[in-house]
């Protein structure tokens, strides 16, 4: 029985490209927006009065909070490009564990929409929050807001179900290619013989080149 792993296992993915270019290209695309954010956090951080946000737009007493918080997000750019990079570097030289640590930021930024999805589901309410907390000068907002709230919710939920449904094939995308550099580093194969139904083991490619060839015996000669 093949199991579900198996099934959803394929070397291609999206425009028929292997599945070591597609996580290639995603590592890089992901570097790149990290970059570009990276690069507005370090020209907000060198000139801090031309990206300053004063306490009344803060909502809160403590404009120092504005600084830790660019602090913050400035370390996490630079390692989400730390781990892009090992991605893109493990998917081209064919190392399965580089790729794992961007596997695992897919699964918890899956896990992050998913709560979102959950939350506007169980508290509907929250859309026309937001909502008014948006600028004034925001374009149709103030059509937006009148716009029946069930049908916000319904919007918001397509659009939220057509990111996790990208997210989730990305995601598939970089677990079989993790998948296919593990089985190129594993030198064992399997051989089916079909006349007794079993199947064989062979040993490793480098094991048989290490057995010692037996030299042939003496040349025979007559008395």
């Amino acid at each position: 029985m093949i199991s579900p792993w198996d099934r959803w296992y394929s070397t291609s993915c999206c425009l028929c490209c292997h599945v070591r270019t597609g996580t290639i290209i995603l590592g890089i695309w992901y570097m790149l927006i990290n970059a570009v954010v990276l690069l507005i956090l370090l020209t907000a951080l060198s000139d801090p009065d031309q990206y300053h946000l004063t306490s009344a737009e803060l909502a809160h007493d403590l404009d120092v909070m504005d600084d830790a918080n660019m602090c913050i997000a400035t370390a996490i750019s630079l390692l989400m490009i730390l781990i892009c990079g090992m991605a893109t570097y493990g998917a081209y030289k064919q190392h399965a564990a580089w790729i794992i640590p961007f596997f695992c930021y897919q699964i918890f930024d899956f896990a992050l929409n998913t709560l979102v999805a959950v939350s506007v589901v169980v508290y509907p309410n929250t859309i026309q929050d937001y909502l008014q907390q948006l600028p004034g000068n925001f374009p149709y907002k103030e059509e937006i807001m009148s716009t029946n709230n069930a049908c916000l919710v319904f919007v918001v939920l397509l659009f939220v179900g057509c990111i996790l449904a990208f997210k989730a094939y990305l995601i598939g995308c970089v677990w079989n290619c993790y998948r296919y550099v593990s089985g190129r580093g594993t030198t064992e194969v399997l051989v089916y013989v079909t006349t007794n139904d079993t199947t064989v083991l062979l040993p490793p490619y480098d094991d048989t080149m290490a057995v010692p060839v037996k030299h042939a015996p003496p040349p025979y000669t007559s008395a």
